[in-house]
C-alpha cells in the first residue's frame, strides 16, 4: 500500500537532513585530516629543510666529503619535494571538500612568503575589463579607483625558426659582369645551426650533461628533426672553431703564480667493457688573496693516472701547486727538474676528512651498535683543525701581506700546538691503531701542510679544484661513460670553457653564442676580447653606456 503524500514529504526532508549532516561530517573529517597531515608534513619538511641547509653549509665550509654525502643530499631534496607536494595535495582536497558546504571553513596551510619576480623578466598585461554597470543597483555612473595586479610566472616553450639569407644577383649592362654579396658567415663549415642553437647544444651536452641522443629526441618533439650524426658533426666543428680561444685560456691558466690541481675518474668505452680514465683540472683563482687576475680552469684527459700526465700538463710551470698527496705529482717537485721545481702545498681538507671518518657522531648514531667506535683522538683532531678553518675564513679575500701577518700571529701557534699534540698521541699508540694512519698522513708530510704559514698566496684547502670537478661527478650519472678517447679529450676541452665562464659569473650559453657568432670575424690580435672576463667587462661597459 502506498504511503500518504505527507509521509513521503517528511521522509524526504529527514533524508535530506541526514545527508546534509553526513556531508558536513565528511567535510569536517577532510579538513581535520588535511590539518593533521599539514602539521605532520610541516614538521617533517622543516626537519628535512634544516638537514639540507646544515649539509649545504657544511659542504660550503669544508668541501664535499664523500659520495655518500652527495647521495644523502639528493635524498633529502627528494624527500622535501615529496613532502611539499603531499601538503599541497591535501590542502586542495580540503578546499574542494569545503566548497560543497557552507558550514565548514576550508583549511589554509601556512606558506612561506614568496619573493617577488625578477624585474628583468618581461611583463605581459592581460586586462580584465571592469563591469560597465554596478552589480548592486545597476547604475552606469561608475568612476575608476585603480587596479589590482596579480603576477604569475609562465614559461614560453622553445621555438625554432629558419633564417633564409637571400643574396640578390645583378648584371652590369656595360661590362656584363655578374655581382653578388659574399656568402653569409657560418659558425661551422657547412653549418646548418645558428650560433644560439649551436651554443644550446654544447651547453646542454657539457654543462647540463644531456647526451646528444636525448637532445635529438627533444628536438623531434619540438618538430625540428636533427639526426644524431648531424648534431655530433656540429659539436666537432664547434670545438675546432673554439680552439684558438682555448689556447688563450690555457696560456692564462699556466702563467699563474699558484694553481689548484686535482683529478677524477671518467669511465670510457672500450672493446666489450669500460675502462677507467681520468680528467685532470688545474684551476687559477687569485681571489682568496685579492689577486687581480680573473679565475679560469683548464681540464685535460688521460687514459690512466700515470704521473707522466701532470708532468706533461705542467711541463713549463714553476709556481705553486695545491693538490693532494698523490705520488704522481712528485716528479714536479724534484729539485733537479728543469726549468725549476714546482712548490707543493697539501690540502688540510683531505687530512681533516681522514679524521672525520673516525669521529662521525651522526654516522655512529644512525648505525648504532654496528658503527665503529668514535675515536677521541680523531674527534680532538677535527676540533683543532676546525679552529684553523675558522681563522682562514676571516682573512679570505685579503691581500697577501695581510693574510700572512694574521697567519704568523694567530695560525702558527695553533699549528705548532697541533703538531706537538699529534706527535705525542702517535708515540703512545701502535701502528695498527685505527687513527694512526690519519696521523701518519699528516706527520710524514708536515712541512708541506705547514707551507701556508710562509706564503700568503696559498689556501688552506684544495676545495676550489674539487668544486670545479663536481660537474663531472654529476655528469657521470647522465652520460655514464665517454664514447672514446677523443670524446674524453673533447669533454675536457669544453669543460675548460664552461667552468671558466661559470667562475666569472657568466651564463655559458649567452657567452658561447656570442663567441661563435664573432670568432671568425675577429683578427688574431683581438681574440682575447672573447675571453670570459673581458667579454663580461665589455658587456657591462656597453650596458652602462646605454643607461
Amino acid at each position: 500500500m502506498d504511503a500518504p503524500p505527507d509521509d513521503l514529504i517528511a521522509l524526504r526532508a529527514a533524508l535530506a537532513q541526514a545527508q546534509a549532516k553526513a556531508l558536513a561530517a565528511e567535510q569536517l573529517a577532510a579538513a581535520a585530516q588535511a590539518k593533521l597531515a599539514a602539521v605532520e608534513t610541516d614538521t617533517q619538511a622543516q626537519i628535512a629543510a634544516l638537514k639540507l641547509l646544515i649539509e649545504k653549509l657544511q659542504r660550503e665550509l669544508y668541501g664535499q666529503r664523500s659520495e655518500r654525502k652527495a647521495r644523502l643530499l639528493d635524498q633529502l631534496e627528494l624527500e622535501l619535494e615529496e613532502l611539499e607536494a603531499s601538503a599541497s595535495e591535501d590542502e586542495l582536497a580540503a578546499e574542494q571538500a569545503a566548497a560543497q558546504t557552507t558550514s565548514v571553513t576550508a583549511f589554509a596551510r601556512k606558506r612561506p612568503s614568496r619573493q617577488p619576480f625578477p624585474d628583468h623578466l618581461p611583463r605581459e598585461r592581460v586586462v580584465i575589463p571592469a563591469p560597465t554597470t554596478c552589480p548592486c543597483c545597476g547604475s552606469s555612473r561608475l568612476s575608476r579607483l585603480g587596479e589590482t595586479v596579480t603576477e604569475s610566472a609562465e614559461r614560453v616553450p622553445a621555438s625554432h625558426k629558419i633564417i633564409q639569407t637571400v643574396r640578390e644577383k645583378v648584371s652590369c649592362r656595360d661590362c656584363e659582369r655578374i655581382s653578388q654579396a659574399p656568402a653569409p658567415f657560418h659558425v661551422t663549415p657547412r653549418g646548418w645551426a645558428g650560433p644560439n642553437l649551436l651554443a644550446s647544444i654544447l651547453v646542454d651536452k657539457f654543462a647540463h650533461h644531456l647526451p646528444l641522443n636525448r637532445q635529438c629526441e627533444r628536438f623531434a618533439r619540438e618538430r625540428l628533426h636533427v639526426s644524431l650524426s648531424t648534431a655530433a658533426d656540429q659539436v666537432g666543428h664547434a670545438c675546432a672553431t673554439l680552439k684558438p680561444l682555448h689556447t688563450l685560456l690555457e696560456r692564462h691558466v699556466l702563467t699563474a703564480d699558484r694553481l689548484h690541481g686535482d683529478d677524477t675518474t671518467v669511465p670510457v668505452l672500450a672493446k666489450g667493457k669500460t675502462d677507467i680514465a681520468r680528467l685532470w683540472v688545474y684551476l687559477r683563482d687569485d681571489r682568496p688573496f685579492a689577486g687581480p687576475a680573473p679565475p679560469a680552469a683548464l681540464f685535460y684527459y688521460s687514459r690512466d693516472r700515470s704521473g707522466i700526465h701532470p708532468e706533461q700538463h705542467l711541463a713549463g710551470y714553476t709556481g705553486l701547486l695545491q693538490a693532494d698527496a698523490y705520488a704522481g705529482y712528485d716528479r714536479l717537485y724534484d729539485p733537479a727538474r728543469k726549468p725549476a721545481p714546482v712548490t707543493d702545498a697539501l690540502c688540510w681538507a683531505h687530512a681533516r676528512r681522514k679524521f672525520f671518518e673516525l669521529a662521525d657522531i651522526a654516522t655512529k648514531a644512525r648505525r648504532g651498535a654496528k658503527a665503529p667506535e668514535i675515536s677521541p683522538v680523531a674527534l680532538e683532531a677535527v676540533k683543532r683543525i676546525d679552529g684553523l678553518f675558522d681563522l682562514e675564513r676571516t682573512i679570505n679575500g685579503l691581500p697577501t701581506h695581510e693574510r700572512l701577518a694574521v697567519r704568523q700571529d694567530k695560525a702558527e701557534p695553533l699549528v705548532d700546538e697541533l703538531e706537538s699534540w699529534m706527535r705525542q698521541q702517535r708515540a703512545a699508540m701502535s701502528r695498527h691503531a685505527t687513527v694512526a694512519k690519519a696521523l701518519d698522513y699528516m706527520l710524514t708530510r708536515w712541512e708541506r701542510f705547514a707551507r701556508f704559514l710562509t706564503d700568503g698566496r696559498l689556501c688552506l684547502t684544495n676545495n676550489a679544484a674539487e668544486r670545479a670537478l663536481r660537474g663531472v661527478a654529476l655528469g657521470r650519472r647522465a652520460w655514464m661513460f665517454a664514447g672514446s678517447d677523443r670524446g674524453g679529450q673533447r669533454a675536457a676541452f669544453m669543460y675548460s670553457l664552461m667552468v671558466s665562464a661559470k667562475l666569472n659569473d657568466i651564463d655559458p650559453q649567452a657567452w658561447l653564442a656570442d663567441v661563435l657568432a664573432r670568432i671568425n670575424d675577429l683578427p688574431q690580435t683581438r681574440l682575447h676580447e672573447l675571453l670570459p672576463w673581458e667579454w663580461k667587462q665589455r658587456r657591462e661597459a656597453q650596458k652602462a653606456t646605454a643607461a
